[in-house]
């Protein structure tokens, strides 16, 4: 991955809004999935979810780079890198029906964490004060922007299952950039979102053998057919690669950061369709920005006395 030292302001500036673009894409599709998630199991939404994905950025890989490198990139390494997305997509719905909404979403306010941990790791990257402060912004902005009087916090079964979600989530974001490094971030994201279809329809398949009942096409009409769309082409795909484009010029842990404001992006698209403005996410939304900042050097802190 390209290192952040050696990366411009300007350059840097760019990705940023890249990785908001990438957030504002991935909670549009939130409230298109409400449509969805009654019409069948959580397995089932997310393999449909994934292969339709897959299916809008193959052809996409082909019309911009042709077929060479879909001969020549190793797909048994894609699939199982893909898998870790996929499953960390299942992890969260498994842990969401478990613990309940509000253990989801504060379990995945920790991605940051857990993402400079896994640089800190296997990247090298030092915890300098400005990382540290800003990820403690981001955290707090996170913690400010989540409802947590809308229902328990549970650390059961449910937030292990989402902690699940969020490490799978990491690594195979992480993995997206640097085990492909010949390819671009449309090859990288449509090759992996393969092997995340791939596995899920897997597994949706052995779950119908073993008695799940399929969706009920009855119960479709053209409302779910466009929530489906923008759920998965959009809130997936598009969002996936502008996600690896952010990942590959700041990394995992700084971009994992700006996942804190993704409250704040849905309730501007709540209020877009008509409800009232949430002043307390807007504020939780822009310190999670200045820590996003500080934690990449654009904001410089006071220098210590000595």
């Amino acid at each position: 991955m390209t290192s952040l030292e050696q990366t411009p302001v300007t350059g840097r500036l760019s990705a940023n809004l890249v990785c908001m673009a990438s957030m504002l894409i991935w909670a549009a599709g939130l409230p298109a999935a409400d449509f969805l998630i009654p019409l069948m199991t959580g397995m089932q939404l997310s393999a449909l979810r994934m292969g339709l994905a897959a299916l809008a950025l193959l052809p996409l890989w082909v019309l911009l780079e042709g077929w060479a490198p879909l001969l020549r990139v190793n797909w048994p390494k894609g699939v199982a890198v893909g898998s870790l997305i996929g499953f960390g997509g299942w992890f969260l719905v498994m842990g969401q029906a478990r613990g309940g909404a509000v253990t989801a979403a504060v379990i995945s306010a920790t991605l940051p964490v857990v993402g400079i941990a896994v640089e800190v790791l296997f990247d090298g990257r030092r915890l300098t004060r400005a990382l540290v402060v800003g990820l403690v912004l981001s955290l707090i902005g996170g913690m400010m922007a989540l409802d947590l009087t809308s229902g328990n916090m549970s650390l059961g079964i449910g937030a292990l299952l989402c902690f699940c979600s969020v490490l799978c989530f990491t690594l195979g974001s992480r993995l997206t950039v640097t085990a492909f490094p010949d390819q671009t971030p449309i090859g990288r994201t449509a090759l992996t979102l393969t092997g995340a279809a791939v596995a899920l329809i897997c597994v949706a398949l052995v779950q119908g053998a073993g008695g799940t009942p399929a969706p009920d096409t009855s119960l479709w009409g053209w409302k779910e057919a466009v929530a489906l769309v923008l759920y998965a082409v959009g809130s997936m795909a598009l969002s996936q690669v502008l996600w690896i484009m952010s990942v590959e010029k700041l990394g995992i842990g700084l971009s994992s950061l700006h996942i804190n404001a993704a409250p704040f992006y849905v309730m501007i698209i709540l209020f877009a369709l008509g409800a009232p403005w949430n002043w307390s996410q807007a504020a939780a939304a822009a310190l999670v920005g200045v820590g996003v900042l500080i934690a990449q050097g654009i904001i410089p802190l006071p220098r210590l006395a000595r």
